[in-house]
């Protein structure tokens, strides 16, 4: 039977698994740049163009993601990565598939920062293949 407390004598993980996760948070914004940027021929074609309201919105998240990769050190990015993805889906009213493509990444990155919360949960609690002597 374990204990709901933590030892006290958790050894470090070898490698530091929150900058690996940062990576993959790296490439999932990267992922995201090149799927909002196929929206811009979407806009062009039926937004009427790409120097209208909604191009720029759509030019602007594009530079807002990758910005984005920049920041993932810092301990508010999530919150600035959270904010464009509010900004996608509120623009669901001027293109209907950039709001699409914010509810999907959304759901992607609720996912990832369940996983960041479990991989934490773990290291403190030194069940982490890495901590295992």
């Amino acid at each position: 039977m374990t204990s709901a407390s933590a030892p006290k004598d958790v050894p470090a993980p070898k490698k530091d698994p929150m900058k690996a996760f940062r990576g993959i948070m790296a490439v999932t914004l990267i992922l995201e740049v090149i799927v909002v940027a196929l929206a811009l021929p979407v806009v062009a074609k039926l937004g009427g163009g790409i120097g209208t309201g909604t191009g720029y919105l759509v030019l602007g998240l594009i530079v807002a993601l990758i910005a984005t990769c920049a920041l993932l050190k810092r301990s508010w990015a999530v919150y600035v990565i959270a904010a464009i993805h509010v900004v996608m889906v509120a623009s669901w009213f001027a293109m209907t598939a950039l709001g699409g493509i914010g509810v999907v990444f959304s759901l992607v990155w609720v996912y990832l920062l369940w996983l960041r919360r479990d991989v934490a949960k773990r290291m403190a609690e030194g069940r982490l293949p890495s901590q295992q002597g």
